[in-house]
C-alpha cells in the first residue's frame, strides 16, 4: 500500500508541538509494517537554518491564488534511514521566524500558506507518479486535501486515493475569513453550511472532517470527549453525524529517545533493574534549578508544558501555596502567555527553596525533569493525548493528570481498589481542590517506599510503542481503502 503522510511539521526539521513528534516517528514504523510511505512539508526557515542535505526535484510548479501567482519547487531527503520526506519551497510563504505566527500573533496570510501547501501536495504526487493509495493528513493545515480529491482535482490522478484526517487539537481549525474561500480554486458549492463555511467564516480543519473518508484523532477518549459541546469547540455536530467513521488512536513514544536506559541527555542512565541510580538524576537536577540538596528527601513534582489555559496552569498557581506546605518541591519549565510566566518568576521567587521555574524550551533539561523528578504533573483541561505522562512512566516519574483524553487512556489511577495495577494518579473535576487533592494522596503514598517503588516499576513496564499504534493506523487505512 503507498500512503502519503502529509503535516505541517515534522522533528527533527520544523516543531512547534507534538503533531511534529509524532510526524517524525510513525511514519517508520508504518513503513516497517509493510507500507511504502512517504512524507511531506513546508521548507520553513528553520529547516533551511539546520543545514540539511535536501536535493532539489522536478520541475517549478505555479499556483494561482485570486489575482497572484505562487511559484514553488520540492526537494527531497532521507530521514530515520528509511523514510523518503519531501519539502515544499515557496520563501515567499514559508521563510519566516515561526512556523505560524510571531509575537504579534498568526501571520494574517495563514490561509493563502497552507492553500498553497495543499495544492502542491498534489503536484508533487504527479512530479513523482506517486498515486497514493492514502494520503493520510493532519491537522488544518492539511484539511484542504480531502476537499481537492472529493472536487475531483487532478484529473483522474487521484480517482483511487482514499483520504484519513487526523485531529491533534480540534481547538486550532484554521479559520479565515469568507473571502479566501475564493482563493482556494474550489467549486462555489463547497462554501455551504455541508462544507467549509463555519459562521460566515473559512474553516479548514472542518474540510478535512467533512470530506475525508476516516477521522481520527490521538486517544480514545478524546474521540468521544469531542462529539460533546464540552470539547466540540462548535464542531460536535459535524462529529457526531460522522461518528462511524470517527476513531482513537492514542499516539505512541519514541523509546529511542525517551528511555533513562539510554537517555545521553542525563547524568546517570538506569533501568528498572538500577533504579538505585535515578536518584543521581534528581540530585543532578537539583543542582542544575538551584534548588538545594535537602529536597533529595522530598517528592520532586515536575511539569513541562507550554504555559496557556489548556494545560491547567491555573490551577497550579492556585493550588501551589498548598501544594509547597506538603513538603513538595516543584519544577517548571516552559513559555507561553506572558500572564502565567510573570506569574510563576513570582511564585519560584517567592519560594527559592522550593520552586523552580525555567521559562524557555531546552530539551536537555526536558530529559533531566523527567529523569529527576518523582512525579510529573499534568492537570490539562483538555489534553487530546499528552507524552510527557507517557514519558514519565517510562523514567520511574509518577503522573498525576486530569482524566481528561489521553491522560484518561494511559494513567491507571492508585486508588485503594487498584493499588496492583495503578501507574499514576488522577482526579476528575477540573478545580484546585481536586487537583490537591491528587498531589496530596501521591505525596502520602510516596512515604510508603516500597510501595512508590511498586508504581514506579508498573509504570516502566507500560509499553506505549509506536508499533502498536501503526499496526492501527494501517488497520484504518485498509478500512479507508474499502469505502
Amino acid at each position: 500500500m503507498k500512503v502519503l503522510y502529509v503535516s505541517s511539521e515534522v522533528v527533527p526539521f520544523a516543531k512547534t508541538g507534538g503533531l511534529a513528534d509524532v510526524a517524525g516517528v510513525l511514519p517508520l514504523h508504518v513503513q516497517q509494517s509493510g507500507c511504502d510511505i512517504r512524507v511531506v512539508t513546508p521548507l520553513y526557515s528553520a529547516t533551511q537554518k539546520k543545514g540539511f542535505d535536501l536535493d532539489p526535484i522536478g520541475s517549478e510548479f505555479k499556483v494561482q491564488m485570486g489575482l497572484k501567482t505562487y511559484s514553488g519547487l520540492f526537494l527531497k531527503a532521507v530521514f530515520k534511514q528509511s523514510v523518503p520526506i519531501y519539502f515544499v519551497q515557496c520563501d515567499e510563504l514559508y521563510v519566516r521566524d515561526g512556523l505560524y505566527g510571531d509575537q504579534d500573533g498568526d501571520y494574517p496570510d495563514n490561509a493563502e500558506r497552507y492553500i498553497f501547501f495543499c495544492r502542491a501536495v498534489l503536484e508533487l504526487c504527479r512530479q513523482i507518479d506517486f498515486p497514493p493509495d492514502v494520503m493520510h493528513c493532519n491537522d488544518w493545515q492539511t484539511g484542504l486535501i480531502p476537499a481537492y480529491i472529493k472536487a475531483g482535482f487532478g484529473t483522474g490522478f487521484f480517482d483511487t486515493t482514499a483520504t484519513v484526517f487526523t485531529i491533534h487539537n480540534i481547538a486550532y481549525q484554521g479559520l479565515s475569513g469568507w473571502d479566501k474561500f475564493e482563493l482556494t480554486g474550489l467549486p462555489h458549492w463547497f462554501y455551504d453550511m455541508r462544507g467549509l463555511e463555519y459562521w460566515g467564516q473559512m474553516s479548514m480543519l472542518k474540510a478535512g472532517i467533512i470530506f475525508s473518508g476516516i477521522i481520527t484523532t490521538v486517544s480514545r477518549k478524546y474521540a468521544r470527549e469531542i462529539l460533546s459541546p464540552e470539547y466540540g469547540c462548535g464542531l460536535e455536530g459535524i462529529l457526531h453525524d460522522r461518528r462511524t467513521d470517527l476513531y482513537g488512536v492514542l499516539n505512541g513514544v519514541d523509546y529511542d529517545e525517551w528511555n533513562p536506559g539510554t537517555d545521553k541527555l542525563i547524568v546517570t542512565r538506569y533501568t528498572a533493574q538500577t533504579l538505585k541510580l535515578k536518584k543521581q538524576c534528581k540530585k543532578d537536577l537539583l543542582v542544575q534549578c538551584g534548588l538545594p540538596e535537602a529536597l533529595l528527601a522530598a517528592p520532586l513534582i515536575g511539569s513541562i508544558s507550554r504555559l496557556v489555559d489548556q494545560k491547567g496552569f491555573d490551577l497550579i498557581a492556585e493550588a501551589m501555596d498548598r501544594l509547597l506546605r506538603l513538603g513538595a518541591g516543584y519544577i517548571l519549565l516552559g513559555s507561553g502567555d506572558t500572564a502565567y510566566e510573570r506569574l510563576f518568576k513570582k511564585l519560584a521567587s517567592r519560594n527559592k527553596n522550593r520552586m523552580s521555574f525555567c521559562c524557555a524550551y531546552d530539551n536537555q533539561l526536558a530529559h533531566k525533569i523527567e529523569a529527576g523528578c518523582d512525579m510529573f504533573l499534568m492537570p490539562s483541561r483538555y489534553e487530546p493525548c499528552g507524552l510527557n505522562q507517557i514519558y514519565s512512566l517510562k523514567y520511574g516519574t509518577v503522573p498525576i493528570v486530569r482524566a481528561t483524553g489521553g491522560l484518561d487512556d494511559s494513567i491507571i489511577d492508585c486508588s485503594a481498589d487498584a493499588l496492583d495495577t495503578g501507574n499514576g494518579f488522577k482526579f476528575e473535576e477540573y478545580t484546585a481542590d481536586a487537583l490537591f487533592g491528587a498531589v496530596q494522596r501521591a505525596v502520602a503514598l510516596y512515604a510508603d517506599a516500597p510501595r512508590w517503588r511498586e508504581i514506579m516499576l508498573k509504570g516502566m513496564s507500560c509499553d506505549f510503542s509506536w508499533a502498536l499504534s501503526a499496526a492501527e493506523y494501517c488497520r484504518l487505512y485498509e478500512i479507508a481503502s474499502n469505502k
